[in-house]
């Protein structure tokens, strides 16, 4: 499917920024720089813009969302923004009950754990996401309005990276019916029953699919694919039982190219990977997300000179005296020099209690490093 000439990687150049061309295989001479989870509970703006609302509320709000999207490239200087949503967000409009319980996580009314329950749920159509997913749309539409004022302002191209959580993480938390330490209820189920999980992860792939493709086609020029407890899996069974889906929920946006016959660049990130970071590359993607636990030199080493690297920062230095963690944020930087080329990123989220300041001096030195 050719999207608009108004898509952003022609009409606002971010083809051009420096995150599509490190994702892509470019080595900007500035280290494009942005934080999982930039865009939350760490800045004092997002509290008082959030309120006390429900967090899928404000998801589903344009005017909330595209201003939360916006707010760390405002005060950080970030090389990107990254949607603010939630990797529930396309359950919640496939019909799926679920909320958002502040400091616990996604909370499922009716946990998936039996071949009944996957039955129900698979009649589902996944594409019913796309048709209420308006609200979606529209935010991000309004995004990358923004996003072309402060390009404009700041004299450099700046994009949306689009996201969704991948279809082991959701199946991770839908069966067990919230988060989990081991996610033994989702494991336990893919080798119990081994037709029924590989239906509930295809249809998974389908919906997470979908969500993707409406944040590309509406002005996201980056796609990442988030799957947070994959690292909870042996890897012969991630490679059986989780990687098919994966690459399938990408699918949908690798069908997407611009008019130029450009198409989306992709990352692929997992928390405790490093054994199956060769895997998460298999997915078929132009960047492997590396998390603080494997270095970056011995993650290029792992999946392979072709791709770029994005990471990898553990966010408790965030909280180290500055020369401590100055001198991790070199470290990385100079790891970065051996894949084709580099992101600079934390090894996960940012936590809510970081300091805002402390952000805007890593982007800050990150911006001032050079080879």
């Amino acid at each position: 499917m050719l999207l608009p000439a108004s898509h952003p990687l022609t009409a606002h150049a971010t083809a051009d920024s420096r995150l599509v061309r490190a994702l892509r295989g470019d080595r900007p001479d500035v280290t494009p720089v942005w934080f999982m989870r930039q865009a939350g509970r760490s800045l004092p703006e997002y509290r008082e813009v959030r309120g006390d609302g429900a967090m899928l509320d404000a998801c589903l709000d344009p005017a909330i969302a595209s201003e939360v999207t916006l707010q760390p490239v405002r005060r950080h200087g970030v090389d990107a923004a990254i949607f603010f949503s939630d990797i529930v967000v396309p359950l919640a409009l496939a019909g799926v009950r679920v909320e958002i319980a502040p400091g616990r996580g996604p909370v499922f009314a009716d946990p998936v754990r039996t071949g009944a329950a996957i039955a129900e749920l698979t009649r589902i159509d996944p594409a019913v996401v796309a048709e209420r997913a308006e609200p979606v749309a529209e935010a991000v539409r309004r995004t990358v309005a923004l996003l072309a004022d402060e390009s404009e302002r700041r004299g450099e191209p700046l994009p949306l990276i689009g996201f969704g959580g991948a279809p082991f993480t959701l199946a991770a938390y839908l069966v067990e019916g919230g988060p989990s330490k081991d996610h033994l209820a989702a494991r336990r189920l893919l080798h119990e029953d081994p037709a029924g999980w590989d239906a509930l992860l295809a249809w998974l792939a389908a919906v997470t699919g979908a969500f993707l493709a409406v944040q590309v086609e509406h002005g996201a020029s980056a796609a990442q694919l988030f799957d947070s407890w994959a690292g909870a899996l042996a890897p012969d069974d991630y490679r059986a039982s989780v990687l098919p889906a994966s690459r399938a929920a990408l699918d949908p946006v690798r069908a997407l190219q611009t008019a130029d016959e450009q198409r989306i660049p992709l990352v692929h990130f997992g928390v405790g990977t490093g054994e199956i970071l060769h895997d998460l590359a298999a997915a078929g993607v132009d960047a492997v997300g590396v998390d603080y636990r494997v270095p970056l030199w011995e993650a290029s080493r792992r999946v392979g000179s072709h791709l770029t690297l994005q990471g990898n920062l553990d966010p408790a230095l965030l909280f180290a005296p500055a020369p401590v963690r100055e001198a991790a944020v070199a470290r990385i930087l100079r790891d970065g020099t051996t894949a084709r080329a580099h992101v600079f990123n934390l090894g996960h989220g940012v936590p809510a209690e970081a300091s805002p300041d402390v952000l805007g001096a890593i982007v800050d030195q990150v911006h001032a490093w050079r080879p």
